[in-house]
């Protein structure tokens, strides 16, 4: 059997049956940037023996990894035989606070874990800005030498790739465009803006990591009016999954397809 590890989002964590907490699906890291991942720990961060605010258990086990940089390590010593990049997370803004990098999600703003001193001074890093480029840039650099340096060289590499959908489809079929996009409450996004920067996120990576497998249905990014989670631009049509399964088990991912009626029923993106 196939040992998937992804670094990504819900879109690529929504293909496998088993959800949330239940053991035996893939390994998953995510709510962080690759900037983040390859930082060090925020020195003074305590996290909560309760579950914060409302969190759930998964997305708390998430937000603590980003911040105590566990994710790594654990990653090499499952020693996946697949291991899929998406880079959907890569939306949020970066934070610089205690001489490290954090990834600035919901679920940090929901913890109430900003008020703790070791965020005093948190300067934001815009995700749009050159400067948070340049950051995930020598961070995506450094990543690739660590697969080639350890037993993640082993592992298939696949980058799932993805945008953002500029158009909803209903149950009648009928699309429509997709406005007034918010990363964060109140907070509106450019999606063609974040789009230019996945595809430049994308040829970057591929020029600094080792050989890549690539999945993609650019016809099927079209957000689902319908989907459990709401809608969302990063919350697809059924089929969309599908055409994904269906390439990522041509590359050994070997577990059965799930039905179009059961997706997608992971956390929320």
């Amino acid at each position: 059997m196939a040992r998937v590890a992804i670094i990504g989002s819900c879109i690529t964590r929504d293909l496998w049956p088993t959800r949330g907490d239940s053991p035996g699906g893939p390994m998953y890291v995510s709510r962080t940037s690759l900037a983040s991942l390859l930082a060090s720990p925020l020195l003074g961060f305590t996290p909560t023996e309760t579950l914060p605010g409302e969190l759930r258990r998964h997305q708390h086990r998430a937000l603590v990894a980003d911040l105590q940089k566990t994710a790594l390590a654990q990653l090499v010593a499952f020693q996946p035989t697949h291991l899929i990049f998406d880079f959907i997370d890569e939306r949020f803004d970066l934070l610089s606070a205690g001489g490290t990098l954090l990834t600035h999600s919901w679920e940090l703003e929901a913890s109430g874990y900003l008020a703790q001193p070791a965020f005093a001074g948190a300067r934001p890093v815009p995700r749009l800005s050159v400067a948070c480029e340049s950051l995930w840039r020598a961070a995506a650099e450094e990543f690739a030498a660590l697969i080639r340096a350890t037993p993640l060289h082993k592992a298939r590499l696949i980058l799932h790739s993805a945008r953002w959908a500029t158009e909803s489809r209903g149950e009648s079929g009928r699309r429509r465009p997709i406005r007034d996009v918010e990363i964060l409450t109140g907070r509106p996004a450019d999606t063609g803006a974040h789009n230019a920067l996945l595809a430049r996120y994308e040829a970057a990576f591929e020029a600094f990591m080792p050989p890549l497998e690539r999945v993609e249905a650019p016809d099927w990014r079209v957000a689902d009016e319908a989907h459990q989670w709401g809608l969302s631009p990063f919350h697809y049509v059924p089929a969309y999954y599908e055409e994904i399964w269906r390439q990522l088990e041509a590359l050994g991912a070997l577990r059965p397809p799930t039905p179009a009626s059961a997706l997608p029923s992971a956390p929320a993106a």
